[in-house]
């Protein structure tokens, strides 16, 4: 089972860098008027859209077929993070939007939940 680095967890957000800011996953975008990103993920239906927000991905090792991987839905990954995206679903549609409003801007938090939701949306898929 993979673990969250208790750095994420710290109370104290701080803005990226402009190096950091280059290393935002480029499937995220800038949200006009605002200090955040956002990303819009396609699902078969409404059935798998809620699952990726909310259910836990089992994943098996080829070759292995008894050893799983617990992944955390989206939700859950977020709560274990204290980072809490803005959501938007319809339908098949999932829209999230990342910014830390302690410090009113993108954050390393946004940063590391981005790259975070990315590997759980191509485990999920």
């Amino acid at each position: 089972m993979r673990t969250v680095s208790r750095r994420l967890l710290s109370t104290t957000a701080r803005l990226l860098t402009e190096e950091q800011r280059r290393q935002l996953p480029s499937a995220w975008k800038a949200v006009d008027g605002r200090d955040a990103i956002q990303r819009q993920f396609v699902f078969q239906d409404f059935n798998t859209a809620f699952g990726f927000m909310t259910r836990p991905v089992q994943t098996g090792r080829r070759g292995r077929p008894f050893v799983l991987t617990l992944r955390l839905g989206v939700a859950l990954l977020a709560e274990t993070m204290n980072h809490h995206p803005e959501w938007f679903n319809v339908y098949n549609r999932v829209d999230i939007t990342l910014t830390t409003h302690d410090c009113k801007g993108l954050s390393t938090n946004d940063l590391a939940m981005a790259n975070a939701i990315d590997k759980f949306a191509e485990a999920h898929v």
